[in-house]
């Protein structure tokens, strides 16, 4: 009976696949060393957010076995995030509301994208980024990391569920 409390389900490992694809994507050298992304807490969240946002999109336009992985694919990023602040040393008094504010910045960037990013507008992805990556008024300082978004939006387009679910094909990333 214990055994069976502590078992990871298969829907919580598609989410966390999911989810180290995100990642890994995100933490490619080159947006920090081509695109001039800091390498700080707040810019890595906006990039993580960035990609699971790409890559929800991508999966819940996928029927409902998308839409399934998209949602268990956004779970396991919100569990992440309280999991990371815990790692942090926020106490569980203060996780809750760092936890709100935290949600609020995702919601926030997340309808920032999402609009851009369905109509492959990369001078208004270029604005939202430049002032939530790159802390700038000036949109041109988003523009190389917008169109290295909607081109990645573009290529998982094109995927199959099951090559986006292992192994999508990103966009290159140059300036």
């Amino acid at each position: 009976m214990l055994r069976n409390l502590f078992r990871q389900r298969p829907d919580e490992r598609q989410g966390d696949a999911l989810y180290a694809l995100a990642v890994g994507q995100a933490r490619q050298p080159e947006f920090y060393t081509s695109l001039g992304v800091t390498d700080q807490i707040d810019a890595r969240f906006e990039l993580y957010t960035l990609h699971v946002l790409i890559l929800f999109l991508r999966l819940k336009g996928d029927g409902e076995r998308g839409e399934v992985a998209a949602q268990r694919l956004f779970d396991t990023y919100i569990s992440s995030l309280d999991n990371t602040l815990r790692e942090l040393g926020v106490g569980d008094v203060s996780v809750g509301k760092k936890m709100r504010k935290l949600g609020e910045s995702l919601y926030g960037r997340m309808n920032a994208y999402e609009g851009p990013l369905r109509a492959e507008d990369v001078d208004a992805m270029a604005a939202a980024l430049a002032k939530n990556v790159y802390e700038s008024e000036d949109a041109a300082t988003g523009h190389a990391l917008a169109r290295y978004a909607v081109a990645s939006r573009q290529n998982l387009s094109t995927q199959s569920f099951e090559t986006v679910s292992k192994a999508p094909a990103w966009a290159e990333i140059t300036a």
